[in-house]
């Protein structure tokens, strides 16, 4: 079945011509009085066909051996035009997953639909994160209401979806339209809901059950769903905002000697690690190492103790990799062990 075929409907009376297709299931056949009647493919049958309805360019004639060639002027697509629908001049976006075979979803497959319920043409890419790189799995056009085959996928590549990003700019052909912002959203897909009957519901996008986000409802953005580390650790820090002023690294100025002292104890830093790894808790500490080097860096001379404890040495150990390679103008040695016992570094800036 292709677009200029005459059909005829199967469980009603009717047909027309074909005029175009939304997604792989719809057909849109245009009747006699010049509507575009949307059925499944499943319900039409071809009655004739039109092998005259493809456009074919002539012939290009032969060119002068002595002629230049032209340049060619690249050919615009021509968008089908397609019906509005009441309401769709807000984007609703949605991307959805259809298992093959509902009744035995351990082990079926899986097809990625993006779902246009809008008036609008949608340049879309669909990717999948790798680490912090990004991999296309789909890019093109997304007609106004319509759904699209995205890909089809089996359950041992469900690791690669952990993560993934729908992109689009959305706009309307040969008309006037208002301009929506261009779209970037990112989305955990949670894997464990693969295997788990319930999660796929009812839709009127699909008449199988489907697992369906939100990308974008009535123009607004889903909300980012990936939290990062980075993040973690700044929302703990905003759970006192309310008691008490940010946390800042506890910076202490000797009464006569000038030299600052930083305490880097975690527990001098934060009231609460709670659910913080070995490695975010490093990881924050050389934040506020760096963080006090960085305010003082152009002050020659001055003389600044990082009190961190002698513990198993990590700290320190990644307190002294820093210095080499980032301020290695300065001049760094153990503190005073009276003052201070094993536990700290003396840091001189030059």
């Amino acid at each position: 079945m292709k677009i200029g075929d005459k059909v005829r409907f199967l469980s009603e009376v009717g047909g027309g011509i074909v005029k175009g297709f939304q997604g792989k299931d719809i057909v849109l056949v245009e009747d006699a009085d010049g509507f575009d009647i949307p059925m499944q493919v499943r319900e039409c049958v071809v009655i004739e066909t039109d092998d005259y309805n493809i456009n074919r360019k002539p012939a290009a004639a032969p060119k002068k051996a002595e002629e230049p060639a032209k340049p060619v002027k690249p050919e615009i697509p021509v968008l089908q035009r397609r019906p509005e629908m009441r309401g769709g001049d807000v984007l609703n976006v949605f991307l959805a997953f259809v298992p093959e075979d509902v009744k035995a979803i351990s082990s079926t497959a899986f097809e990625a639909y993006l779902v246009n319920d809008s008036n609008y043409y949608l340049y879309y890419t669909y990717l999948s994160a790798e680490g912090k790189a990004w991999k296309t799995r789909s890019h093109g056009l997304a007609e106004p209401n319509t759904k699209l085959f995205l890909e089809d996928f089996a359950k041992d590549v469900l690791n690669e979806l952990e993560r993934v990003s729908i992109q689009f700019i959305a706009f309307k052909d040969s008309k006037t339209f208002s301009v929506k912002p261009a779209v970037s959203v990112e989305l955990r897909i949670d894997t464990v809901k693969f295997y788990k009957l319930h999660t796929f519901r009812e839709s009127d996008f699909f008449e199988e059950p489907a697992l369906i986000y939100d990308i974008i409802t009535n123009d607004v953005p889903a909300k980012q769903v990936y939290v990062s580390a980075e993040e973690i650790q700044a929302a703990l820090l905003q759970k006192k905002d309310v008691e008490k002023p940010k946390s800042q690294p506890i910076v202490k100025r000797g009464v006569s000697n000038g030299i600052v002292e930083v305490d880097l104890h975690i527990n001098e830093l934060l009231d609460d690690t709670h659910g913080m790894s070995n490695a975010e808790i490093l990881n924050y500490q050389l934040d506020k190492f760096r963080e006090v080097m960085e305010r003082y860096k152009t002050k020659r001379e001055q003389k600044i103790v990082f009190i961190h404890g002698k513990g198993d040495g990590v700290l320190r150990k990644a307190l002294l990799d820093e210095l080499k390679r980032k301020y290695s103008t300065c001049r760094y040695q153990d503190a005073s062990f009276q003052e201070y016992g094993f536990g700290a570094t003396l840091v001189t800036i030059r």
